[in-house]
């Protein structure tokens, strides 16, 4: 289990714990995470789920899939450090993971 922060454009903070194998996109909808509308419901298929890793996290999370990297192009203010949090799996090396959402997505 890993616990992950996330944090929303206006800078508030919420601390959830994730069972390991759930996407981050999951642990944000079953949380009632704010910012995150997973429209497709995980399936690589939208940007509504759009996220930015932490710099300091982005290596343990790695990057993008070519696929992930072509939804990505229908988001809102992508970034470097942009990912499709139903793409981010968690496991115990993601304990402490810093998620932010944008102001809105696309």
């Amino acid at each position: 289990m890993a616990k992950i922060h996330f944090v929303d454009h206006s800078g508030e903070t919420r601390i959830v714990d994730v069972e390991n194998g759930a996407t981050v996109m999951e642990a944000a909808i079953r949380n009632a995470i704010p910012g995150i509308e997973a429209e497709c419901g995980g399936a690589c298929a939208c940007a509504t789920c759009h996220v930015y890793v932490d710099e300091a996290w982005r290596e343990k999370v790695g990057g993008p899939s070519p696929m992930e990297e072509d939804m990505l192009d229908f988001g809102y203010d992508v970034r470097p450090n942009s990912r499709l949090s139903c793409q981010i799996k968690v496991s115990d090396e993601l304990d402490g993971l810093v998620i932010s959402t944008p102001d809105r997505q696309a």
